[in-house]
């Protein structure tokens, strides 16, 4: 079964929302080295509506650019989640509108590697209350914001998460990566 991996930029105090406004004076040489080889090890991708319509703006200009990822970008399977948009026209993108559970559900059962998710806060959200993520990569920024929109939102579902690994990075970045938790 194919593993949903969600791989995000948060705060100290749990911000995941516009991470360019925040996130660049931490990123170093050794942050980009494990986003590319994140990217890299996704067979597919799984976007909510306004993360694709950002990466769709930007990418497909993109060819070899300094961190090796466009083409890995642009050639990937991509999923969209959205009720809004009428058609998604970027390369290897397929618009998915109707039931999100069972259609992420039925995704994780074809054959293929890691579908990886960045950003897109609303499908996560509802992919967390629905028990269909399989890991969680949070890159922790020794920064807080106060407001804004936050990964783990008041009302969802408690998760019992289990920690797989954490890394250190030269700017004060903590990568934490938590799979789920057995179930006794």
């Amino acid at each position: 079964m194919r593993k949903i991996i969600v791989s995000e930029f948060v705060t100290l105090d749990g911000v995941m929302e516009s991470p360019e406004k925040w996130q660049f004076p931490y990123y170093s040489d050794d942050i980009a080295e494990v986003i590319k080889a994140q990217i890299l090890a996704s067979d597919a991708m799984l976007l909510g509506r306004v993360t694709y319509e950002v990466f769709a703006a930007y990418w497909p200009s993109q060819s070899n650019n300094e961190f090796g990822i466009a083409d890995k970008l642009n050639s990937v399977p991509k999923f969209v989640v959205s009720s809004t948009l009428q058609k998604a026209e970027w390369n290897n993108s397929t618009l998915i509108k109707g039931n999100v559970a069972e259609e992420i559900s039925k995704l994780k059962q074809q054959p293929g590697g890691n579908i990886g998710i960045t950003g897109s806060a609303t499908l996560v959200q509802s992919l967390m209350q629905a028990d269909l993520i399989d890991e969680h990569r949070l890159m922790v920024h020794p920064v807080v914001l106060g407001s804004g929109k936050r990964l783990f939102r008041d009302g969802g579902n408690a998760l019992q998460l289990k920690l797989f690994n954490i890394q250190t990075f030269s700017k004060g970045v903590v990568l934490l990566c938590y799979k789920k938790a057995e179930r006794k």
